[in-house]
């Protein structure tokens, strides 16, 4: 078949097979130009910084295995041009540079400069900034990756890599293997496609694609508005989807606490599937029509997946719809929308709306707006295969409406009855499960608790029948953590508590975790070992450190936790070498997962915890710095419904503890504020609260800052060897926020919901500080306390009370 045959039978194909017709003739003046001009094995995959890629350079950017490129062209018979990342075994577009702004081919040129901003310039328009770092930075590059992904990447000297940005974070219309839908809950991001607003441009339609995670299931939205749902993943099928589409798919939900995502990959590497969604939201592959939204029209959500988003207008009818013509037809009784922002599901939703309207057309060759036929007939115009296209409302229910009105009734109250009843009978037994399910859970903990205080052979084998049967925690072998840890070896100490020695082991998986032994001569080790054990059942979040399990074997109770690489903040905080490690960028970051964990336990898990020990040396690093709170041997947990109490076991560190427990042995969720301001000011200045920052008077660092805040001299506290890194503002803000929780009357202090949104809102901070808690350095502790109480080192750790009582 020649291009003429091609051209003459274009008006006749379906809409789908249309698109992608489109889409192949735009392709084939660039693969005569890619075959002409580059050559795969020679081309290159990356920028480094300094390079530059045009429209004429025949080392255009390839894929290693040569699956996809990188040029300067047009698409889908469009006249403007755009940076597009294309499938050689397809000809399609899978990526394309922002639909907004169309560059000049001849001039445009993509370069990564030395500073490590990767952008898109032409002549007459603004620059496209593809990625800016905040400051400037070294050894970047820019690879187009096998899987059609372009990623730009820091270079490490240790080998590793930090990814900065990728094409598959950028809303497109088109989904190709491994490319995610979802959110991303470290920087909020949300994956998703998104339409073109008509068939020849590029810039975003009305529909998108996207991943919902409670449902498990795929939504396409109209302007917001969700219209039509794939229905339920089962058995790896969606079932509003076309099984012929998914067969040779394989799906992958991830679903944590860093990401909720769907992506699918292919059993067959040799055969390429993608999927578009199109500008009348239809969903579409390389074999035609697979599912989608162009045939809901707010009504009729029983059908193929639509969802019912709109009120039925009183002139429309159940099996309303648009059908599709190609013909002529009279220009009489017609008005005309001439705006070139409505596009079809515009004029769709607008004729929907008018019961004066009874088709409509596109006004303009490129699809944007509208002319509407108003009480148009059969009369008006004629079907032959040489015309316009345009769509008519018809009614798909064509007899005995009466019958059929009597019968619809029926039935949707018979349904609906039916519905009440199931959904009355599953919240009953999803209430009742759930009770058991927490009653269970309750007599697993309780019965840990009692396995911590005796050590009965047959307790436990029935404690792990029971945890066979289902629940989070798993209780290790003496002997594998023995192995794991070379038998608690000295090379594998990572340190001393007051609970007991710290080992790091490996498991036989290969699995590093941090081994926590209770010294048998710990007082207090007991009960840190029931607190973690009852608090396991309560808390995940992603700033908190994960325990993984636990062994009780003769004397010996041990407690597993996931291993943290970087170790502590401390390790990091008071050191003058390593303190350069942390740069201000780091540095708050680890403030605000320090807070966001607070707030979970403050508020959001499921009962309200009091943590009582938190401090630099209790938060723990992982592989990429986030921050991750430990230690809950000295927590409490409250209802939701209490909110302070007292005790006369005074537990916690010295430097740390806010004055009304200190003295009076009063706590609450203050009290864990005021050792997070005083954690904040330790983060910004590098030093200790306890150190001593004035030749006059003793000044701790409270002290200190408070002295520096009255004179305006807040820079003078920041850590000398991260000045050069710092944000002024961020850390202005953080200085105020310490102060304002290290205020000596618990009332006067920010909740942690409060912190969070000072540390996120970029606007002032109402409140002022007052004179702070312990302005004035002092020895807390007198001899006459305790003399059970003790006193330690420079870290100043306080382990027992003035009195051996359990909390009241």
């Amino acid at each position: 078949m020649t291009l003429v045959h091609v051209l003459l039978v274009f008006p006749y194909l379906k809409h789908a097979v249309r698109h992608k017709l489109q889409k192949v003739l735009a392709f084939v003046c660039l693969w005569l130009w890619w075959s002409t001009y580059i050559h795969v094995e020679a081309a290159n995959d990356s920028l480094k910084p300094g390079d530059t890629m045009n429209y004429t350079d025949t080392a255009t950017l390839c894929s290693k295995l040569g699956k996809y490129c990188l040029t300067f062209t047009s698409v889908s018979s469009g006249d403007n041009n755009y940076l597009v990342i294309f499938n050689r075994n397809k000809n399609i577009e899978v990526w394309m540079s922002d639909g907004n702004q169309p560059v000049d081919r001849d001039s445009a040129v993509l370069s990564l400069n030395r500073s490590g901003v990767l952008r898109i310039e032409s002549q007459g328009g603004n620059p496209i900034i593809l990625y800016s770092p905040p400051q400037p930075i070294n050894n970047t590059k820019a690879t187009l990756l096998d899987t059609g992904n372009f990623v730009l990447q820091q270079l490490h000297p240790n080998g590793t890599n930090t990814l900065l940005w990728q094409s598959f974070d950028d809303p497109t219309d088109t989904m190709i293997p491994t490319k995610k839908l979802g959110v991303n809950h470290k920087t909020g991001h949300h994956w998703l496609l998104v339409s073109w607003f008509t068939k020849t441009l590029a810039p975003p339609g009305a529909f998108s694609l996207e991943w919902e995670p409670g449902e498990q299931e795929l939504i396409i939205r109209r302007r917001g508005k969700v219209c039509w749902r794939s229905g339920k993943l089962r058995n790896n099928k969606f079932e509003h989807i076309s099984e012929k589409a998914q067969r040779g798919l394989k799906y992958t939900i991830v679903s944590n606490g860093d990401e909720n995502s769907l992506s699918f990959t292919t059993t067959n590497e040799e055969h390429d599937i993608w999927w578009v969604i199109s500008e009348i939201g239809e969903i579409y592959d390389d074999e035609g029509y697979i599912g989608g939204a162009d045939l809901c029209y707010g009504y009729n959500y029983t059908d193929g997946g639509c969802q019912r988003w709109q009120d039925i207008p009183k002139c429309r009818n159940p099996g309303d719809v648009f059908q599709k013509n190609i013909g002529d037809f009279s220009y009489s009784n017609v008005s005309f929308e001439e705006n070139p922002s409505y596009g079809h599901s515009d004029c769709e939703a607008s004729c929907w709306s008018d019961c004066t309207c009874s088709g409509f057309k596109e006004f303009y060759q490129n699809g944007t707006g509208c002319v509407f036929f108003h009480w148009i007939s059969s009369e008006n115009y004629t079907s032959h295969s040489t015309g316009d296209t345009f769509y008519v409302l018809v009614n798909t229910l064509t007899h005995h409406k009466g019958t059929k009105k009597w019968r619809w009734i029926a039935a949707v109250a018979a349904t609906a009855l039916l519905a009440i009843c199931l959904i009355t009978i599953c919240l009953f037994l999803k209430k009742r499960k759930y009770v058991f399910q927490e009653e269970k859970s309750q007599r697993m903990v309780m019965k840990l608790v009692h396995l911590a205080t005796c050590s009965a052979s047959s307790a436990m084998e029935d404690f792990e029948d029971d945890l066979k049967k289902g629940h989070g925690l798993t209780v290790f072998s003496y002997t594998s953590v023995k192995e794991a840890t070379n038998g608690f070896s000295s090379e594998n100490k990572l340190g001393q508590g007051g609970f007991g020695p710290v080992y790091k082991g490996i498991l036989s998986t290969g699995q590093e975790i941090a081994v926590k032994r209770l010294s048998k001569t710990s007082g207090q080790g007991i009960v840190e070992f029931k607190n973690e054990l009852t608090l396991i059942c309560e808390l995940q979040h992603m700033n908190l450190v994960q325990l993984l399990g636990c062994c009780i074997h003769e004397e010996e109770r041990i407690l597993i936790y996931e291993y943290m690489p970087n170790q502590s903040l401390d390790f990091y905080l008071f050191d003058c070498r390593r303190g350069k490690l942390l740069d201000w960028k780091k540095r708050f970051k680890i403030i605000e997962g320090i807070s966001q964990g607070l707030l979970y336990l403050h508020k959001y898990s499921r009962l309200k915890v009091i943590h009582r020990d938190m401090k630099a040396s209790n938060i723990l690093l992982d592989e990429n710095m986030n921050p991750k709170i430990s230690d809950f041997g000295m927590a409490r947990i409250f209802t939701q419904q209490e909110s302070a109490s007292n005790t006369n076991r005074i537990v916690g560190t010295h430097g740390y503890m806010s004055p009304e427990y200190m003295m009076e042995g009063a706590f609450s969720t203050k009290s864990d504020v005021y050792s997070f301001g005083v954690m904040l000011l330790e983060i910004v200045s590098g030093r200790r609260n306890l150190g001593c920052y004035d030749v006059d008077r003793p000044l701790n660092l409270i002290g200190y800052t408070w002295e520096l805040w009255k004179d305006g001299a807040c820079s003078e506290l920041v850590d000398p060897s991260i000045k050069e890194s710092i944000d002024a503002d961020e850390v202005q803000r953080c200085i105020h926020i310490g102060l304002l929780c290290v205020e000596h009357y618990a009332d006067d202090r920010p909740t942690m919901s409060d912190v969070v949104s000072m540390l996120t809102n970029k606007s002032a901070i109402v409140s002022l500080p007052q004179t702070p808690a312990f302005y004035v350095g002092r020895r807390i502790l007198h001899d006459n306390l305790s003399s059970k109480g003790s006193w330690i080192d420079s870290a100043g750790e306080i382990t027992a009370s003035t009195i051996e009582m359990t909390d009241s």
